[in-house]
């Protein structure tokens, strides 16, 4: 199946934010009981190593995705991580409570942060979880190309993607959200009527969520964006590495890592 770029509501300004954090935290509930953020921890323990990042800098964050799985995964790995939470559209409530359980390993960008321009500043190993098919492959490949310039470390993670399984998941997930909503914190009662009432948010997420499987970036795709990736003059080169991880039957994440390596004296550039 051909990737197709359509329009995500949720990447719309002007698109309510009670919805879009609604959105944002089903994900997250979805995230935390799928377990899948275990089968990722691996390689991104194994990456964060090899560059002896201090801190992962979240990039299009949302309501922080998969983020506490994550860093309850990297500690069972043996790599205690600290994490900052950006996003161009910042849900600070869901930032808040995030932060609020997690011990002070997870902290927050209060300012809206443009992942295809990151301030210079914000060093660390910067993640994409479910959201580097919102750009474009010209706007994508910006973005690998920028952290290549600043000489910072980037991991992508799909938990979506055009396989059978995913996208039947996908369509199941305006029923499962029904169930899931009173659970979803921090809790917003105005999210009832917009979920059992007129389904508003239900309907947003059955679209998101299949546009979201179709725009997600194949293996392919991937290599051909990295090959253009320049470090010359730089003194230094990046290591891409790009694969799928087996997450359950049938599903899978599709991952990128970009890994910046000194050159040794006379080798290429």
């Amino acid at each position: 199946m051909p990737r197709v770029h359509l329009f995500e509501l949720e990447d719309q300004s002007w698109f309510p934010a009670i919805v879009r954090d609604a959105a944002t935290a089903y994900l997250r509930f979805g995230m935390a009981v799928s377990g899948h953020a275990r089968g990722i921890a691996p390689a991104l323990a194994q990456a964060i190593g090899r560059t002896g990042a201090k801190r992962i800098v979240d990039l299009c964050s949302g309501g922080a995705g998969p983020i506490p799985s994550v860093v309850e995964a990297l500690d069972e790995a043996g790599l205690p991580a600290r994490v900052l939470l950006t996003d161009r559209y910042p849900n600070l409530d869901a930032f808040r409570w995030v932060a609020a359980q997690s011990q002070g390993r997870i902290e927050f960008m209060e300012e809206p942060v443009d992942a295809t321009a990151v301030p210079p500043a914000l060093d660390g190993f910067r993640t994409f979880f479910n959201a580097f098919h919102h750009f474009r492959p010209e706007v994508a490949r910006r973005i690998l190309q920028s952290a290549a310039d600043d000489r910072q470390p980037i991991g992508v993670f799909e938990f979506v993607g055009r396989a059978p399984m995913q996208l039947l998941g996908v369509l199941i997930s305006p029923l499962l959200l029904l169930l899931a909503v009173p659970f979803l914190r921090p809790f917003r009662w105005s999210w009832i009527p917009l979920t059992y009432l007129v389904p508003v948010i239900p309907l947003m997420t059955l679209w998101d969520g299949v546009v979201s499987c179709l725009r997600v970036y194949s293996i392919p795709e991937l290599q051909e964006m990295v090959a253009g990736i320049s470090t010359d003059g730089y003194g230094y080169r990046y290591d891409w590495e790009i694969g799928r991880i087996r997450l359950g039957p049938g599903v899978h994440c599709i991952y990128l890592l970009g890994i910046p390596s000194a050159v040794e004296p006379g080798g290429e550039s």
